[in-house]
């Protein structure tokens, strides 16, 4: 049986799990998700626990019991506390800004760099140099980050681009003459 598959996701106060044939939706106090689960896939609410089974132990089975089991846990998770991911800034003359719901970047191109994030993801600039994004659906979430550190990923030769916050980049040695 799968190890993460097994284990039952509690469900906190204040939050609602409604299961209609393939489909769970889940509300909470930050918002509501709805994913749907594949058909060889069971959900079902017991004791304040959403349980995921598998129909067989075929290896697709299994690998779908697993993924369903983490996807719910993230959509419980995200309705609860939500989801954060902060960026860093680094190079001369790079900046971020926020122009009504739209981020600004300049990055070193000639021209500046806007990105409009989707509808449930907020993005907030502390300063120029550090860009926070928050939202309730974790690959959302994620996804822009990583859509934002694709315009200037970070260099091995310099310090210079758009980075995670605490990410650790290999620097390699220039010429040597």
């Amino acid at each position: 049986m799968s190890r993460i598959g097994r284990l039952p996701v509690p469900i906190p106060d204040g939050v609602n799990v409604t299961i209609d044939g393939n489909t769970i939706v889940v509300k909470g106090p930050k918002g509501g998700l709805s994913t749907e689960f594949h058909k060889y896939i069971s959900v079902k609410v017991e004791n304040n626990e959403i349980i995921v089974t598998r129909s067989s132990d075929n290896k697709f089975h299994k690998s779908l019991h697993g993924l369903t089991r983490s996807l719910i846990s993230n959509m419980v998770t995200g309705v609860t506390n939500g989801y954060e991911k902060a960026l860093e800034l680094s190079g001369v003359g790079y900046r971020a800004a926020k122009q009504g719901n739209k981020l600004v970047l300049t990055v070193g191109y000639s021209h500046p760099v806007e990105i409009v994030p989707s509808d449930g993801i907020e993005i907030e600039v502390p300063n120029a140099t550090n860009i926070i994004i928050r939202g309730i659906d974790k690959q959302a979430v994620g996804q822009l980050a990583a859509k934002i550190r694709a315009v200037r990923p970070p260099e091995p030769y310099g310090s210079k681009g758009i980075k995670y916050k605490g990410e650790q980049i290999r620097r390699k040695a220039g010429k040597l003459g």
